[in-house]
């Protein structure tokens, strides 16, 4: 497993490479200190599995450092890890494609479940935006996840079919010849079009916005 740490904090960056490396044994952690480097690094890695990212960088925006992962490499899942807990943050950041956000300040056993969290192909929301769930269902995320409709493919659109069926990974990539990684990746591809945060909403969005 191969991850990605983008903080410009050399004591942030390898305190999170020192407990993300507490995964397993097989964990490769690259790090960067700015945007433009972490995109270079993950152009020059296509197989890494995950980008833990800071927002607050002196390179440049965070968030569209954010946005041009998303552009870059739409199915590589990126966590924010920042030290700001205004819920307007976590929802830009997720809106922006990120599929998890952790604020520093939350303790290590939570940003290693997180982590694992979206790897396992979920997304992370925190308790402080996790208290008012209907912020991450209102007009705005439906009228984003309609724009989002022409973006999706049709091996997308079989696998959200499925999905909505309540299949597993597994047994979607039986039924159409994939691999089980491979659909991981169709499912987060998916989450972060239609801007959700797990599998039930994805499937209610797609029924509510008429995809499928």
């Amino acid at each position: 497993m191969k991850l990605l740490i983008v903080d410009d904090h050399p004591v942030v960056r390898d305190g999170l490479a020192a407990l993300l490396r507490q995964l397993g044994p097989e964990v490769t952690v690259l790090l960067a200190e700015g945007g433009s480097q972490g995109l270079g690094l993950a152009d020059e890695h296509p197989d890494l599995d995950l980008v833990v990212l800071d927002l607050a960088m002196p390179d440049g925006d965070g968030f569209a450092t954010l946005l041009e992962f998303g552009r870059l490499q739409p199915q590589l899942p990126v966590i924010v890890v920042s030290s700001s807990e205004d819920p307007r943050d976590v929802r830009r950041a997720l809106a922006s494609g990120a599929l998890g956000y952790i604020p520093k300040s939350a303790p290590p056993r939570t940003i290693l479940a997180a982590v694992q969290f979206v790897l396992a192909g979920n997304v992370y929301v925190p308790t402080l935006l996790a208290q008012n769930p209907a912020t991450m269902r209102d007009e705005a995320q439906e009228d984003s996840a309609r724009k989002s409709i022409v973006s999706l493919t049709g091996r997308q659109i079989d696998v959200l079919r499925l999905l909505r069926e309540g299949r597993s990974n597994k047994e979607i990539g039986r039924k159409l010849g994939l691999s089980e990684k491979t659909v991981k990746v169709h499912v987060t591809a998916l989450f972060r079009a239609l801007k959700v945060a797990n599998r039930t909403q994805a499937a209610a969005m797609a029924d509510k916005v008429g995809i499928i």
